[in-house]
């Protein structure tokens, strides 16, 4: 079996970050959470070290790994804390934590402090998400609790945006009104996500939190990162393990869906929902052979697919096919398969072998 192979381009990655940078002109925490959306975190803010005001996670555990990473920027932990001995590993790393809820906050004015100093906090507002966050009523009594607590820093209140992907929605419009009254309550602010950094200017201030746009994915329902500026960072391949000539009315896969319509070549490309390319791709999918498109036919299997080669009659065993990357963006595959590019990248399994590239 010919092994799948995720390239990295680093130096894309960098053009990502220097694009956000651009449109934004705010400081920025580079958002790495879940292992850097799948591309491998400790390459990633090795790539970023020297570009990055800071990094985002979502967990405690996330953040002290880049630490000992030697990571020496801010780090903030998006999902903040979930258990006591969190804080004081927190302190002790000098890592800011986000706060959303009461529970958190009981959590804090127990907490006995640290001989490192005080704990960097922040405070979510919800302002129209209704997942994580204090109500904007609530959020004033939230924000006099913590700086009144001496072992407490208050550095920062933030949001988030639920549709700042949707350029023709109001939402975000909404959610910014919302928020405009805790502007001045902090030393920090952050509110742009990746498709606010690209399509909404009037949350560039404070920091700006990009995310999935520094991988080269569009951060809008329709489009592509070419679209947007960006350069796609992951180009996901394999290769043509064996080439069939099959006959009208065969056919393929698991269930028979697929028949062939008349007599045709179709290939067998080493790559499945094993690897974690997604099971309900449908027929009709794109990869590229050689450069050139081809269709997916029959079900995706757990270590194959199977490839319609009527327009490739010179293609052999051996020859790459690139499922999504360079030349077929991610954001197609995404569509055809009902989801998002952010899950085609985080769902990619440890069968698949990563190779890293930077030539600067």
């Amino acid at each position: 079996m010919a092994n799948p192979v995720a390239r990295i381009d680093l130096d894309a990655l960098v053009h990502n970050f220097q694009h956000a940078s651009e449109a934004c002109g705010c400081p920025m925490f580079a958002v790495v959470k879940a292992n850097a959306y799948g591309h491998g975190v400790l390459h990633v803010v090795d790539a970023l070290r020297e570009h990055a005001d800071g990094f985002a996670v979502s967990r405690i555990e996330e953040a002290v790994a880049l630490r000992s990473h030697g990571i020496e920027q801010r780090l903030l932990v998006l999902g903040g804390i979930m258990q006591t001995p969190e804080i004081s590993f927190a302190a002790e790393s000098d890592i800011e934590v986000v706060i959303h809820d009461d529970k958190q906050l009981g959590m804090l004015e127990s907490w006995k402090g640290s001989e490192s100093g005080p704990l960097h906090v922040w405070v979510k507002i919800d302002t129209g998400m209704h997942r994580l966050g204090f109500p904007p009523g609530h959020a004033k009594l939230v924000l006099e609790k913590i700086a009144s607590i001496k072992h407490l820093q208050l550095v920062g209140v933030l949001t988030h945006f639920a549709n700042a992907d949707d350029l023709t929605r109001e939402t975000t419009s909404q959610q910014l009104a919302e928020f405009a009254p805790f502007e001045g309550s902090a030393e920090n602010i952050s509110l742009a996500n990746s498709a606010a950094i690209l399509g909404w200017p009037d949350a560039h201030k404070g920091w700006a939190r990009p995310g999935v746009m520094l991988y080269g994915a569009s951060p809008f329902i329709d489009g592509t990162a070419v679209d947007a500026g960006l350069k796609p960072v992951m180009t996901l391949r394999t290769k043509l393990i064996s080439v069939h000539e099959l006959k009208q009315g065969d056919a393929i896969g698991y269930g028979s869906t697929w028949s062939c319509p008349e007599d045709m070549r179709v290939g067998v490309a080493a790559i499945g929902y094993g690897d974690g390319y997604p099971r309900h791709a449908p027929s009709g999918t794109p990869v590229l052979i050689n450069g050139k498109r081809a269709p997916l036919v029959g079900r995706v299997s757990m270590d194959l697919i199977t490839i319609d080669l009527r327009e490739h009659p010179n293609v052999a065993v051996g020859d790459s096919v690139v499922l999504w990357g360079e030349d077929l963006p991610v954001e197609e595959i995404a569509r055809y398969a009902d989801t998002i590019s952010y899950e085609l990248f985080c769902r990619l399994t440890g069968r698949i072998k990563f190779r890293y590239e930077q030539a600067s």
